[in-house]
């Protein structure tokens, strides 16, 4: 069976890397079974393009019909790519195993961490490709649909006898509820979350031989990740006053350790209409990448254990 290096002990690790990103990415190009999951997230996406039941009714007037199709839509791809990361990772230990692909390039000899980081990578650049799709299709829907509200709002407002001032507020404001930078942050937000569970899932992959296990753990690592920032804050104010250095240490390393996926929900702000500061950017990705490279890391110190 061929193989992702091409010659034991040759190439830079950049190029073993992207070498094996590059295979890991047309393998699971080649598992159909994430098409169906694709298709599902398209079809929800394009499906605010139509004028569906929950297009209607009075909190789904003018701009508002905007924010209904950014939640379904950032939804859709939230589900679509923390499901395909952890799934992805999950199957591609297991499955080097069975097919002994791991064993020949580990005799290559390609480091351990390049073969790992590869894996990720591969994951990640599959992941990326799908909400690059899925944001063009969402970002083209809600140009639309704007256009479409802007002209009806302009017109009833017009016709109501409304002053300029007061139009161009109310173009102002379904202009900004239409596609724009923050939303552009917002998916951004999904792929670094999406990113963390990958890295999350190889880890807990290097020391189970189980597909179900990992995927199951992985899954409840998430919606812990969740609730970690409110069991936190109970935490550190629910003991007493002596207890609060420590309380503030312990939280620290457990926040070091598990994700704190709260720090990922900008998505509710971008479908309210706000924007997102540059700074929260910078602090969302900061915290995507230390958590990234710490799972993967880890990952490498369990996998360099191993016998194979």
């Amino acid at each position: 069976m061929s193989t992702p290096v091409s010659s034991p002990g040759k190439g830079s690790h950049i190029g073993r890397t992207l070498t094996i990103c590059m295979h890991t990415f047309t393998q699971l190009v080649r598992m159909k079974v994430f098409y169906f999951l694709a298709i599902f997230a398209v079809i929800l996406i394009a499906s605010n393009f139509f004028d569906l039941p929950q297009h209607n009714g009075p909190e789904s007037n003018g701009s508002e019909v905007l924010g209904l199709i950014k939640s379904w839509s950032l939804g859709a791809m939230t589900l679509f790519s923390v499901v395909l990361s952890v799934v992805a990772t999950a199957l591609l230990l297991p499955k080097d195993v069975e097919d002994r692909t791991l064993y020949t390039i580990l005799a290559k000899p390609v480091p351990r961490i390049n073969y790992l980081a590869g894996k990720l990578l591969g994951v990640l650049l599959l992941v990326f490709v799908s909400l690059a799709l899925m944001d063009l299709l969402m970002t083209g829907l809600l140009q639309v649909r704007t256009s479409m509200v802007l002209s009806d709002q302009l017109a009833a407002a017009r016709h109501l006898g409304w002053n300029e001032a007061a139009i161009k507020s109310l173009e102002s404001e379904i202009l900004e509820s239409g596609p724009n930078w923050s939303l552009q942050g917002a998916v951004l937000a999904v792929f670094v979350r999406s990113a963390v569970m990958a890295s999350l899932a190889l880890l807990i992959s290097t020391f189970s031989s189980s597909t179900i296990f990992t995927t199951v753990v992985s899954f409840l690592m998430y919606f812990i990740g969740h609730f970690q920032a409110d069991a936190r804050e109970f935490y550190m104010h629910g003991g007493e006053a002596g207890t609060t250095t420590v309380a503030k240490l312990v939280s620290l390393l457990v926040s070091m350790v598990f994700p704190d996926f709260q720090l990922f929900n900008v998505i509710d702000a971008v479908i309210e209409g706000q924007s997102i500061p540059a700074i929260a950017m910078v602090k969302l990705l900061a915290v995507g990448v230390y958590y990234a490279l710490f799972f993967t890391i880890a990952s490498w110190f369990v996998f360099a254990d191993k016998e194979f």
